[in-house]
């Protein structure tokens, strides 16, 4: 793979822990507008400018692009966000309680993208990969970075075992109890080289960003006769982490209503398919196990697995799908349906009783998919199911941003 340094920009130090934020595509407007009250350095307000403007704004009006320039270069002109003085990569270390991951933070080039080195598994909603593409287009940067995984690479990892020995450039802890840590590796040479031993990396959290990113370089090399390919807007910032350091977390349904049948029918449908054991724990604890609530119950189902199916056919969530949310209670397209929500794994279990007895149907508690899964849909061309996975921690906005003309 490529990557390569870059002179990007960074918060001064004692700035860094309140301009970091929350990937904009996990908070809405209301969430964003509470994140950033009483923090008007943080990287929300250039992610999603619409906080700074009267309420009801449409997001994806002009005015907020604007704004959101107007903020970015506000951060410059006062100091907080500064060029480095040459390129560099970056060592980011996260720890949520016991786990910790470390990812190099480095830039990409999108005709790696174009030609799967940079592997998906998940496709774009239009709406979002617009808005994200007159973002980067307005601010000639890329605000917040892709998260991409790699089979660990021996050399890499020596590497970084030796960076985190020495004095890191910023340390915090967020509010949510997460800490951050990072790293700066001038030059970042031998990283460079070491990592042309890796073939290929993988999309883990970030598609809209990607497929943005690329788009922009696209519009970008239109207009310039004299393209080269070396030019910055041909790199997007990126942060690879080894596969064996991801945490992956499930990502939950719940079902509005039974489509009509009475909760003892569904039940007896359900077994004839799943089969179904009674008090079961909330979390299924390996792959095909679901856990499934209602009517204040707790029941264990088992997935009924194909083994000759494709990778994706052989996912928990696509035989729930396909055996279940659409025959029995009419989820035809989950990533349309008005039937149905998803609930990412960091809120736990107790997230689906509380929906469920607020509002009532069903919902179902998965297994997280693994690594290996993801890898082998990806390294199949082939498009995951919607909502399948939650990484976990996320990874911070505004710690390194990366600018081109």
């Amino acid at each position: 793979m490529r990557i390569r340094a870059f002179q990007g920009l960074v918060p001064v130090p004692q700035h860094a822990s309140e301009v970091a934020c929350v990937p904009y595509d996990v908070v809405d407007t209301a969430e964003a507008a509470a994140l950033a009250a009483g923090h008007p350095l943080s990287l929300l307000r250039v992610d999603r400018a619409e906080i700074d403007l009267p309420a009801k704004t449409d997001p994806y009006s002009d005015a907020v692009y604007n704004k959101a320039r107007e903020n970015f270069l506000q951060l410059q002109r006062d100091g907080v966000l500064v060029r480095e003085s040459g390129p560099c990569l970056y060592l980011y270390q996260q720890q949520m309680g016991t786990h910790t991951q470390r990812g190099l933070v480095a830039v990409c080039h999108v005709e790696d993208y174009d030609a799967e080195l940079i592997k998906k598994h998940e496709k774009t909603r239009k709406d979002k990969e617009d808005d994200r593409t007159r973002l980067i287009d307005k601010l000639s940067a890329n605000t917040g970075p892709i998260f991409l995984t790699y089979r660990d690479e021996a050399a890499v990892s020596a590497l970084v075992n030796a960076k985190v020995k020495e004095t890191p450039q910023n340390d915090f802890t967020a509010p949510d109890g997460i800490r951050h840590t990072v790293w700066r590796i001038v030059g970042g040479a031998d990283f460079i080289a070491a990592f042309g031993q890796v073939p290929v990396s993988y999309i883990a959290d970030g598609h809209h960003r990607a497929a943005s990113a690329a788009r922009v370089a696209r519009m970008r090399r239109e207009k310039n006769p004299q393209h080269t390919g070396a030019e910055d807007y041909n790199w997007f910032l990126c942060v690879l982490f080894p596969a064996s350091e991801l945490k992956i977390l499930p990502y939950n349904r719940h079902v509005f209503n039974l489509n009509g049948l009475t909760p003892e029918a569904f039940l007896e449908k359900v077994k004839g398919t799943f089969g179904l054991v009674e008090n079961a724990a909330p979390s299924p604890t390996t792959v095909g196990q679901v856990s499934m609530y209602l009517g204040g119950k707790w029941y264990g189902l088992r997935c009924p697995v194909d083994l000759k199916a494709d990778p994706v056919g052989r996912l928990d969530v696509s035989v729930l799908q396909d055996k279940l949310l659409a025959p029995l209670l009419g989820v035809d397209d989950p990533r349309t349906s008005k039937k149905i929500d998803f609930i990412g794994g960091i809120r736990g279990t107790a997230e689906l009783v509380k929906r469920v007895d607020a509002q009532g149907g069903v919902a179902f508690s998965l297994y997280q998919v693994t690594i290996a899964q993801l890898m082998d849909i990806a390294d199949a061309g082939q498009i995951m199911p919607p909502k399948s996975t939650w990484f976990e921690p996320k990874l911070r906005s505004g710690l390194f941003i990366h600018t081109f003309e």
